[in-house]
């Protein structure tokens, strides 16, 4: 995060029922709660829910489509290149919009592009740095464990993971260019916006990135072959991608299939989403803590909060118009916020996860106990606030202005002298007051003030 004055987590609450803002007590780890993944009954079709929750952003036929979701069940996929070793929040929205699909009923296929990995799709600028081999295929399994999290693969509309290197490794270039490239007219696919972009820039495009598109079509005419797949799923960005495929499938099939591209998520203010500090935010916890991730949410725009419930969480219709309400009568509560980071970090990374990183995030700001706070959790939070790293007996004073909190020695002991520093929830009143890392894992936090923090690690 880098700034010390994050936000304060006052007033968690588990859903907002009939008496508004009145409900929304404090309440304990124990009792907080998560909505239960299910489509709104009160949506006569899960397409319905789909628009109003504004994951349509450009489809196919929309009458045919809706026809289609609301008859037997169907085969539909959402392809994931491992181009990174875990998934982010963009990928969230397709992770989200794939299980929706299947608690209507219908089947999903979860490809791992272990083939189009080696590639990578165009970017709007320049071309993509090629990984090796061994680097893609590990990958894949990171990706198809985060991918298994958010699917059902159970029961009559089972999930199933699909790989496309599986049917494209065998193929060779002969074949592939007599059996799949001879479908494509060079001029359609010069017109898409990837690669429309790229021949205006100055990097140009491969002959290699260009070919993307004819691979992800091929990855939809293999579905439609082997498992029946009518409709794929995927980020507006990746229109021209979609459509490659349903153009191959009414080409060599003769029949019509279905996409349907989803939003690109953006801030009110024009920012771009799932940003924070210039690095992306992970699915994977390792590389983007959980305690990151509630932060991230926690700071989210009021004018941005309905939209992101709507498309990142199972919360229903009725419960969001309740929340909606709350931003524009209470907004200081922020309880669609921390209604979202809570939703979000327990879909993610459980509710345990989210549990412990509500109470860090209260502890921090004095309305817990850090004595009780696990030590992973707690170090991860620190991570995020300024920090220093200093020798086991360093001087308050020292530390404050390793931290930055101060600017200088002089400058400390006048905080101290004000009463207006603390250490790990204490007031220090001593300016030779020393660190002892005495909260769990050996660490120590300095505050400065009500909400100006920073932790301190011991070497």
């Amino acid at each position: 995060m880098g700034d010390a004055q994050l936000i304060t987590p006052a007033d968690h609450g588990g859903h907002v029922g009939a008496t508004g803002a009145d409900s929304l007590e404090r309440v304990s780890e124990s009792a907080l709660t998560t909505a239960t993944p299910a489509i709104d009954p009160t949506f006569e079709n899960v397409w319905d829910e789909l628009l109003w929750r504004g994951l349509v952003h450009v489809s196919t036929d929309q009458e045919a489509l809706r026809a289609l979701l609301a008859g037997d069940p169907i085969t539909y996929y959402c392809g994931f290149d491992p181009t990174a070793p875990s998934l982010h929040l963009g990928n969230l929205v397709q992770l989200l919009t794939l299980r929706r699909i299947q608690l209507a009923g219908h089947r999903p296929l979860g490809l791992v592009g272990g083939s189009t990995g080696l590639i990578g799709d165009p970017r709007p600028t320049a071309e993509r740095t090629l990984n090796t081999p061994e680097t893609v295929g590990e990958w894949v399994g990171r990706l198809r464990a985060q991918v298994e999290r958010y699917l059902s693969f159970d029961g009559d509309n089972a999930a199933r993971l699909v790989n496309n290197l599986d049917w494209t490794a065998p193929l060779s270039a002969i074949d592939f260019l007599r059996e799949i490239g001879k479908h494509y007219r060079v001029g359609t696919m010069l017109k898409k916006d990837a690669v429309a972009a790229r021949l205006n820039s100055d990097a140009g495009i491969s002959y290699t990135e260009f070919s993307y598109q004819i691979l992800q079509g091929m990855d939809y005419l293999e579905l439609y072959r082997q498992y029946d797949c009518v409709l794929q799923t995927g980020g507006s960005d990746q229109w021209g991608n979609l459509t490659s495929g349903t153009d191959l499938i009414h080409r060599v099939e003769g029949v019509s299939v279905h996409a349907i591209g989803t939003p690109l998520i953006t801030n009110s203010d024009g920012t771009k989403f799932g940003k924070s500090e210039g690095n992306a935010i992970w699915l994977d916890a390792e590389m983007c803590s959980p305690y990151r991730m509630y932060q991230f949410w926690l700071s989210t725009a009021d004018a941005d909060v309905i939209d992101r419930l709507k498309v990142f969480t199972f919360l229903s219709r009725a419960e969001i118009e309740e929340y909606a309400a709350l931003v524009e009568t209470e907004p200081f509560r922020r309880a669609a916020q921390k209604r979202l980071a809570l939703e979000v970090v327990a879909t993610v990374h459980g509710l345990d996860a989210a549990a412990a990183v509500i109470a860090a995030s209260e502890a921090l700001f004095g309305q817990g106990d850090l004595t009780a706070l696990d030590s992973s959790t707690l170090r991860t939070a620190l991570e995020e606030l300024p920090h220093a790293t200093v020798a086991p007996g360093s001087a308050v004073v020292e530390a404050l202005v390793a931290t930055g909190l101060v600017s200088s020695l002089s400058e400390a002991r006048r905080a101290i002298a004000q009463g207006g520093v603390s250490l790990d929830g204490a007031r220090v009143d001593d300016e030779t007051a020393v660190i002892e890392g005495s909260l769990p894992g050996g660490v120590s936090v300095l505050r400065r003030g009500k909400k100006t923090l920073a932790g301190i690690f011991i070497a």
